[in-house]
């Protein structure tokens, strides 16, 4: 049978050095992995241990190899943690910042969103005011339609009440001067018929008169009474003196004319008992035997001769007799 070979210290050392490096090899790899898929949670400090196995033949120069490998491992993973602590505290300031920034972010669209929305509360709200100021503006417009129209409509009635009311007092004033013609007519017919009337009358009052007179002559011419005749004369002899010719006398004109007196021969009164139809001339023989006053001359007739002819004696007066 074969002698088996002892082995040196440096091949005992070996495969524990190798499966060392292999375990802090996988351990950082699981670390690294760890790290990227980790959750939120607080960091867990890492403990690394490295358990190497005593071999029954292990010599002093192996334990020093394992001590000094130890050391070595303790140097590597002291950097290897801090590295990660470094790692997951900027990983977490950077997960806070995109936090915030989402914060942020959502609150500018909050804060977007309700500007927006005030925006469109506002714009609603102008539109509504925009739609009641149009339908008031329409409302106006109507209502202002509506008074035109109606002032319209009173204006035409008004029109039509004052044309009818003219119409009326048109015909009201034709009517008014058609019965002031017929009246002027009726009257100018009316006074022509009564001039025809009084002319008629005066005619046949001065035939009568005539032939009073003639007969009064006669009388006096048989009685004797030459002082009544005289006294005539003398009437139309002063009254002739005191005549005012009107520019209206003509010729064919005729006037009677009635003399109250007293007996002292005093004119008292004189009146127009028939017309020549020219009212001047009339007035002119009237205020002429007013003007005369008093005829001294009637003291010469007894009180009965004067009664009867003088007291109220009627004489007709024509421009030829009053000297034309």
């Amino acid at each position: 049978m074969m002698q088996q070979r002892e082995r040196s210290p440096s091949e005992s050392l070996f495969w524990p050095v190798l499966w060392a490096v292999a375990l802090h090899v996988l351990m950082f790899a699981m670390l690294f992995v760890s790290f990227a898929f980790a959750p939120d949670l607080p960091p867990a400090r890492p403990v690394v241990q490295a358990t190497l196995y005593k071999l029954q033949s292990q010599s002093q120069a192996t334990t020093q190899t394992n001590q000094k490998i130890a050391g070595e491992t303790k140097k590597t993973t002291a950097p290897v943690y801090e590295t990660e602590q470094l790692e997951q505290k900027k990983a977490e300031q950077e997960k806070q910042a995109v936090a915030a920034k989402a914060a942020e972010q959502k609150k500018a669209e909050e804060a977007k969103k309700a500007e927006a929305a005030k925006q469109a509360d506002a714009a609603k709200k102008a539109e509504a005011a925009k739609k009641a100021a149009e339908q008031k503006k329409l409302a106006d417009i109507a209502k202002k339609k509506a008074a035109d129209e109606a002032a319209k409509k009173k204006a035409a009635e008004d029109a039509k009440k004052k044309a009818a009311e003219e119409a009326k007092k048109k015909a009201a004033a034709e009517a008014a001067k058609k019965k002031t013609a017929e009246d002027a007519k009726k009257k100018a017919a009316e006074a022509a018929q009564r001039k025809a009337l009084e002319d008629k009358k005066a005619a046949a009052l001065a035939e009568l008169l005539s032939e009073d007179v003639g007969r009064q002559h006669a009388i006096a011419e048989t009685q004797g009474d030459e002082v009544a005749g005289n006294l005539d004369d003398l009437i139309v002899k002063l009254v002739s003196e005191r005549w005012i010719r009107p520019p209206s006398a003509r010729a064919g004109m005729s006037v009677e004319v009635l003399i109250e007196m007293l007996p002292d021969g005093t004119i008292i009164n004189a009146s127009v008992t028939r017309s020549s139809g020219d009212a001047p001339f009339d007035s002119s023989a009237v205020q002429a035997v007013r003007n005369v006053g008093r005829i001294a001359e009637m003291q010469q007739l007894d009180r009965a001769t004067f009664d009867r002819l003088y007291r109220q004696r009627r004489a007709v007066f024509k421009p030829e007799d009053l000297g034309l």
